[in-house]
C-alpha cells in the first residue's frame, strides 16, 4: 500500500465515534500501509526535521516539541494521508518542566520526604491540568527506581529507597495525573518508569549491567510497579539497562511473562531514549538495526523512542523475513486503542490558549507548591538554636554558599534551566523566591541579611571524545570542580564574624546530577567544605542547609553545626519555605526517605539490608548511616509508649491490628510520621532484616495525646522463597513501630502467623 492515495475519510468506520474503539481500531489497522504501521510505533524528538518526521516517516508520537513546534505538527497530520492524530509526550516531572512560567515544585525524592500520598496526588492533579492546557497528553513520570547507590546521577528522580513508600507515593500521582480518567481534558497519561531494576547500577555507573536475579526483582524491585499497573497507569517506560545479559527492551520474560502475562497489563510500552539503538552502537547485542528493530518488535515494545532508524529497520525486517508484517499489528493496535480512549481523532487536544492564560503559575498552584515545599524539608540537627526568635532582639543573619541565591538550580533537574531543551533556558526570575529571598521577606523589622557567595560548585567542559556518540545522539560534556577562590571566602567569613547568625547553603548542581551524570564520591564539590570550614571557624551559631538532589557525604563542620536541614530541590517556593521554617513560622516535619552515608565505601546504605554477614561493621568504620529512612526532627518531642497488640496470633488472611501512644510533650504543634515496621524472624530464604509495612500521620498540638491505630494486612507480611514465589510463612514475626527506622527509637512486639489448620 505504499504510496496509496489518500482514502475520502468521511464516512470511513474508524471516525465514526458511536463505534465500539475496537472495531475503530480494527478498520483502521486494516488500511494502513507497512510503512504508516512502522511510524507509528515511533516516538521522535520534536526539535529535529519535523516535516520529515511526520511526512515522511508518519510518527505516531512526539516528545519535546516547543509549543510552535506542535502546533505546526498538528497542521501537518492534516497533509497524510489518514491523519491520524499524534499522541505528545513529555517530561514533565515536578512541574510542566520545559513551559516558562509553569509551577515547578519540589522534586520527586524532596516531596517523597512529606510522606503524603494526598500531598503528592494533588501536585499530580494540578500538573495535570497546567500540562494538559498546553496540548501535551503525556508525562514520563513518576519514577518508581529504588535508589541504591546513592553516586548514580537520578537519585534525586526516585521517591527514595522502600518499596512500600514507593508503591504509596507513586500509585498518588498516577491518579493525580489521570484524573477521572482519558475522557477528561484535564487528565494526562502516566508512566511508570524505568521498568524494572535500572537503578540497580554498577558503581552508581548510569545504564550500566543490573547485576540482579529474577528472585530478586520479585522480592523489591518489581511490587512498586504491579501496584502502579493495577492502579490503571496507562504506560510504561522501560530502563536502559541489561540484566543476565539481556537489555530489558528486549527481556521477554520481564515484558512477556510478568508485566503483560501474570499481572495482564493492557497499557502502553514505550522504550527509554534510543534503546533500540543502543542494541547496535552502545550494548553491541545486535548487528544493525533491521535485527534490533525485530528484537524489539517481537518483545512486545509498542512505541519506540527516538531511533529514527527504526524506521528502515523494520522495514527491512519485514523484507528480510526477520519480522512479518503482521507482527506489528498488536502494537500499533494498543497505540490506537489509547488513541480512540483519548478521544484525539476526534479533539487531538490542541494548545488552548484561554486554559493556558488561566491555570499555567496560577495562584492556587503557587500556594499548592508552598505547601509541598514547606512539607519537603528534613531537620536532621539542631542544638537548640532553631528556631529563631522572631520576638527576640533584631539580629544580623549572614547568608552563604553558592545555592543561597541560586534561582534556577534551586528548582533541580528538568526545570527548564537543566539543559533538556532548547526553546526554553530558565523560569521567570520573579515567580523564584531564593532562600536570600525568603529570608529577606520574612525577617522581622529591624533584622538584618547580608549575602556571599562565598564559594563555586563545579561547571561543564568539553568532552575529550567529541559532543556526540556514534550515532548522532548528544554526549554529555564532562565536569570539572571550581576550587576553592580565597577572596570570596574571605567575604564570607567576613559577614560571619559581623553578624550573629551564619545560614550557608550548600549541596550540589546540575553539572552533577541527572541522566548519565553519576558521581565518583558523594563529597560537597568545589569550594564548599572550605567555606563551611571557615565561616564554622568563626565561633558563630551555623546553620547549614544542604539543598542537593542526593544524600552527600558531609564533613564535621556540617555535621558539627548548630542546625542541618536538608532540603532537596524545593522548587519555586524553596526559599520561603526555607526561611518559614527557620524562624518558627512553621514546623518542620519532613522524614527521610532515603539514608545518608557516612563513606562512599558504605555504600548500599539502604535500611532494609538482607541479614548475613560476618561482623555487623566494617573494620575501619561503622555501617551505620549518618542520617537513616525515616529520620527527621521536629521543634517539640514526640514520646511513644504502650504499643499493644489486638490479637497475638493470626492467619494469614488476618490483619496485624496494633495502638500506640502518642504525646506531644513540647510547647510547639507537629505532625508526627509514626512508622511501623515488621521483622519475620525466621525465613526460609535470605531476606531483609526488617521493612516499613504501614504508616500513619497525625497532628499533635502541644501537650495532646493519641492513640494511633496501625493495621497490616498479615498478606503483606511476605517473602519471596527459594523457588521465586511469593508466600507469607508460619512463624514469628517482631513489629516494630517508632519515629524512624533506626532500632533504638523503636517499641516493639511479638507476634506469630499460624499455619492454616
Amino acid at each position: 500500500m505504499a504510496g496509496a492515495a489518500a482514502p475520502n475519510l468521511a464516512d470511513l468506520p474508524f471516525l465514526d465515534p458511536a463505534l465500539p474503539v475496537a472495531e475503530r481500531v480494527a478498520d483502521l489497522v486494516s488500511r494502513m500501509s507497512v510503512e504508516e504501521k512502522v511510524g507509528q510505533m515511533l516516538q521522535l524528538d520534536a526539535r529535529q526535521d519535523i516535516e520529515d518526521q511526520v511526512l515522511r516517516v508518519r510518527a505516531g508520537s512526539l516528545l519535546h516539541a516547543s509549543s510552535e513546534r506542535l502546533e505546526l505538527a498538528h497542521r501537518l497530520v492534516e497533509q497524510t494521508r489518514l491523519k491520524i492524530p499524534l499522541l505528545i509526550g513529555d517530561d514533565c516531572i515536578h512541574g510542566h518542566s520545559f513551559w516558562e512560567g509553569a509551577t515547578i515544585y519540589p522534586t520527586q525524592l524532596a516531596m517523597a520526604a512529606s510522606w503524603d500520598p494526598d500531598l503528592l496526588e494533588r501536585v499530580a492533579r494540578a500538573t495535570a491540568v497546567e500540562v494538559a492546557a498546553t496540548g501535551i497528553h503525556w508525562t514520563f513520570s513518576p519514577v518508581l527506581c529504588i535508589a541504591r547507590d546513592l553516586r548514580w546521577g537520578r537519585v534525586g528522580e526516585t521517591f527514595g529507597e522502600d518499596p512500600f513508600l514507593i508503591g504509596e507515593l507513586a500509585s498518588a500521582m498516577v491518579r493525580g495525573y489521570q484524573g477521572a480518567g482519558f475522557t477528561d481534558p484535564t487528565a494526562i497519561l502516566a508512566t511508570a518508569k524505568h521498568f524494572v531494576g535500572y537503578s540497580e547500577t554498577q558503581g552508581g555507573r548510569d545504564a550500566s549491567e543490573s547485576d540482579i536475579s529474577r528472585r530478586k526483582l520479585r522480592s523489591w524491585f518489581l511490587p512498586p510497579f504491579e501496584r502502579v499497573a493495577r492502579e490503571g497507569c496507562g504506560t510504561f517506560m522501560l530502563g536502559y539497562q541489561s540484566m543476565d545479559g539481556v537489555p530489558i527492551t528486549v527481556n521477554e520474560w520481564v515484558l512477556s511473562d510478568v508485566l503483560r502475562g501474570e499481572w495482564g497489563y493492557p497499557g502502553i510500552l514505550v522504550t527509554d531514549w534510543d534503546n533500540v539503538g543502543r542494541m547496535v552502537w552502545e550494548q553491541k547485542v545486535q548487528p544493525d538495526y533491521a535485527h534490533a528493530s525485530a528484537a524489539a518488535v517481537l518483545a512486545g515494545n509498542d512505541l519506540i523512542m527516538n531511533t529514527p532508524g527504526f524506521f528502515e529497520g523494520a522495514q527491512e525486517a519485514i523484507a528480510s523475513g526477520l519480522l512479518a508484517e503482521s507482527d506489528l499489528d498488536q502494537a500499533v493496535s494498543r497505540i490506537l486503542t489509547l488513541k480512540f480512549e483519548l478521544g484525539l481523532f476526534e479533539n487531538p487536544r490542541r494548545p488552548d490558549r484561554e486554559r493556558i492564560a488561566a491555570v499555567i503559575g496560577s495562584k492556587e498552584h503557587a500556594q499548592l507548591n508552598l505547601e509541598a515545599a514547606r512539607r519537603s524539608l528534613v531537620l536532621l540537627r539542631n542544638d537548640g538554636v532553631l528556631p529563631l526568635d522572631p520576638a527576640g532582639a533584631p539580629r544580623r543573619i549572614a547568608v552563604v554558599g553558592p545555592l543561597a541565591d541560586d534561582a534556577q538550580w534551586q528548582l533541580g533537574d528538568w526545570a527548564g534551566g537543566s539543559g533538556q531543551a532548547d526553546w526554553i533556558d530558565s523560569q521567570p526570575r520573579d515567580m523564584i523566591t531564593t532562600v536570600v529571598d525568603g529570608l529577606r521577606a520574612e525577617v522581622p523589622a529591624g533584622w538584618s541579611v547580608t549575602f556571599a557567595r562565598g564559594a563555586e560548585i563545579a561547571q561543564f567542559t568539553p568532552h575529550p571524545d567529541g559532543p556526540t556518540f556514534p550515532d548522532g545522539q548528544p554526549r554529555m560534556p564532562m565536569v570539572t570542580a571550581i576550587p576553592p577562590d580565597e577572596a570570596a571566602i574571605a567575604e564570607a567569613v567576613a559577614q560571619a564574624e559581623t553578624a550573629d547568625l551564619v545560614v550557608a547553603v550548600v549541596g550540589d548542581c546540575v553539572a552533577l546530577t541527572g541522566e548519565a551524570r553519576s558521581t565518583a564520591t558523594l563529597e560537597l564539590v568545589g569550594g564548599q567544605v572550605a567555606l563551611l570550614d571557615a565561616v564554622a571557624a568563626t565561633g558563630k551559631p551555623l546553620v547549614v542547609v544542604l539543598m542537593a538532589s542526593k544524600p552527600h557525604v558531609l564533613p564535621p563542620s556540617a555535621l558539627e553545626a548548630a542546625a542541618l536541614l536538608w532540603v532537596g530541590n524545593p522548587g519555586m517556593e524553596g526559599g520561603k519555605a526555607i526561611a518559614e521554617v527557620l524562624l518558627g513560622l512553621t514546623e518542620p516535619t519532613g522524614r527521610l526517605p532515603i539514608s545518608f552515608a557516612r563513606h562512599a565505601g558504605q555504600l548500599p546504605t539502604y535500611y532494609n539490608q538482607i541479614r548475613g554477614q560476618h561482623g555487623d561493621r566494617y573494620a575501619d568504620l561503622t555501617q551505620e548511616p549518618t542520617f537513616a529512612f525515616g529520620d527527621g526532627l521536629s521543634y517539640t518531642s514526640v514520646e511513644y509508649a504502650d504499643l499493644t497488640l489486638q490479637r497475638d496470633r493470626l492467619e494469614a488472611s488476618g490483619t496485624l491490628v496494633a495502638d500506640v501512644t502518642v504525646r506531644n510533650t513540647g510547647d510547639r504543634p507537629t505532625r508526627e510520621t509514626v512508622q511501623a515496621y515488621v521483622s519475620d524472624l525466621v525465613t526460609s530464604a535470605s531476606w531483609a532484616a526488617v521493612e516499613l509495612k504501614a504508616y500513619r500521620q497525625v497532628d499533635l498540638a502541644p501537650g495532646a495525646t493519641e492513640v494511633v491505630r496501625i493495621e497490616i494486612p498479615v498478606a503483606s507480611l511476605t517473602i519471596v522463597d527459594a523457588r521465586g514465589e511469593r508466600v507469607v510463612e508460619p512463624g514469628e514475626f517482631e513489629l516494630r513501630v517508632g519515629p524512624s527506622s533506626r532500632r533504638e527509637t523503636q517499641l516493639t512486639e511479638v507476634f506469630t502467623v499460624v499455619a492454616p489448620a
